[in-house]
């Protein structure tokens, strides 16, 4: 009988010790999630995979990836064009029709730009480089937000005096950013069709504001997705409903319409994603919508700008 009592009172600090265990996971979760860590079960999703995502080659080959698969449904419109009116309705210059041969240089350029600088950069991180440290938690969702924010403002400031510079001195932009200006009707691939120096300088711009920032890795690497999206907007050519700039209620967004406007006249809006700096630096010049279509705002601005060429 004092056996069985003893077996009885064992078997109950067992199952008191297992419900201390649970309930402190519990509280454990409760944590995390009182401390914003909702992006903790995607960052868990690197539980086992640890030697691939610390590589410094993983951001190279997510970002090159991305990219390349990110353009990719943008050119199946480009190449089927007026076949598929539903789509084409939304381009901005109408008139200009893209050719497997602009297509073809374009990658063509793209493609060299990553075999004889991007490639040996990424060996060269490869080997030097340490492998990524990983933290046990997530960012918080406020810090994962506001990080990507901050980077991409100011980029968004550092590249307005880059691509203002390159168009003042004659020099930088004969010899460098020439290059992107071929196509006075941008479509997806011109995003990329860059002087070496500009293909370097901006990646440098781009990871260097994620390190000033001390980012965590997958806001890091959330961020260069993100400006590749916003960089590959900016040059499709359509202005799609979806597009930020239709439903961003301030004005603060450029996008693809906005860019497209600068390679028809090149001394105008710099600003690669916003619209603050152009305003301010009277650098800002309205846009054309999908079609074609002039605003009001537009037909007035290449008004006064015709009238102040006469006055001359």
């Amino acid at each position: 009988m004092s056996g069985n009592l003893f077996d009885l009172a064992e078997l109950g600090r067992g199952f008191w010790n297992s419900s201390d265990l649970l309930s402190g996971a519990l509280r454990g979760n409760y944590s995390t999630k009182s401390n914003h860590r909702i992006l903790q079960y995607i960052w868990d999703l690197r539980l086992g995979r640890e030697d691939y995502i610390a590589s410094p080659l993983f951001p190279v080959i997510l970002s090159v990836g991305f990219y390349f698969s990110f353009c990719t449904p943008f050119m199946i419109a480009d190449i089927l064009g007026e076949r598929l009116p539903w789509i084409h309705k939304f381009k901005i210059q109408t008139d200009k029709q893209v050719t497997f041969s602009q297509i073809y240089d374009t990658l063509q350029l793209t493609f060299w730009n990553h075999v004889l600088f991007v490639l040996p950069a990424a060996v060269g991180q490869w080997i030097w480089a340490p492998p990524t440290p990983l933290p046990h938690l997530a960012p918080t969702l406020l810090e994962f937000v506001w990080h990507q924010i901050a980077s991409l403002v100011i980029f968004d400031f550092q590249y307005y005096v880059w691509h203002w510079s390159h168009h003042k001195v004659r020099f930088l932009y004969k010899h460098i950013h020439a290059v992107h200006h071929r196509y006075n009707s941008p479509f997806v691939w011109v995003t990329q069709y860059l002087h070496p120096w500009e293909l370097v300088t901006v990646g440098f711009l781009t990871t260097t504001n994620s390190w000033f920032l001390q980012c965590h890795p997958l806001t890091t690497w959330s961020y260069m997705l993100l400006s590749i999206m916003v960089s590959v907007e900016a040059h499709i050519g359509y202005e799609f409903p979806f597009c930020v700039h239709n439903w961003e209620p301030f004005g603060m967004v450029g996008g693809a319409p906005k860019h497209d406007m600068h390679h028809l006249k090149p001394m105008t809006n710099f600003q690669p994603f916003f619209n603050h700096w152009d305003k301010l630096f009277n650098t800002f010049c309205p846009f054309m919508k999908a079609g074609g279509v002039k605003t009001k705002e537009l037909v007035e601005y290449e008004r006064r700008v015709k009238e102040a060429k006469k006055a001359k």
